[in-house]
């Protein structure tokens, strides 16, 4: 199985969001959590943007746990920041876990410095970002290519989005158990 986590946040709580899918190409999740903070986000500091998103990723993680074989996450970020191996918010993950579970970052701003592998999805002329730990970057990219969906962001990484935003509500029956 593969998961996508993200997370939203706002002054005073943050909320956070996992899905889980068997191929890339699926058009739907096969189990899905979300999980909501009372406590601010740690204040944004330029180059600790992670210290924001990590703590929920791992509390996404271990709602997880349950799961078997999971291959790979997929976050909205960077997992490195440059071709010095700056760790990003994936790197952080990815080193939380112990390097267990290869972790694929999607970003959709490029990070100047960056040296993320570019993919062009659907009609769009603005790229995806994709940058790894973990597993090679080019075969994430080319996973990444083949999510579901005609437009930029693949039909999944937009659920998990959009789940973690409050915009639509998890699947009763597809809710993973704590």
């Amino acid at each position: 199985m593969h998961l996508a986590m993200d997370v939203h946040y706002e002054s005073t709580a943050s909320s956070g969001a996992v899905i889980g899918f068997e191929d890339w190409s699926d058009s739907s999740p096969e189990v899905e959590a979300v999980i909501h903070v009372e406590d601010a986000p740690a204040a944004y500091r330029p180059g600790y943007f992670f210290q924001r998103e990590l703590p929920l990723l791992l509390k996404l993680w271990s709602a997880a746990q349950d799961l078997q074989d999971v291959d790979a996450i997929v976050i909205d970020g960077y997992t490195w920041l440059d071709d010095q191996e700056r760790p990003g918010l994936g790197a952080h993950l990815y080193r939380a876990l112990d390097g267990s579970v290869p972790v694929v970052g999607v970003a959709k701003t490029l990070f100047q410095g960056s040296n993320a592998v570019r993919v062009m999805r659907g009609a769009s002329t603005k790229p995806l970002y994709v940058s790894t730990a973990g597993i090679d970057a080019c075969e994430a990219a080319d996973l990444i290519s083949t999510m579901h969906g005609r437009n930029r962001t693949p039909t999944l990484l937009k659920h998990v989005d959009r789940l973690a935003r409050g915009i639509v509500e998890p699947d009763a029956e597809k809710q993973l158990t704590r």
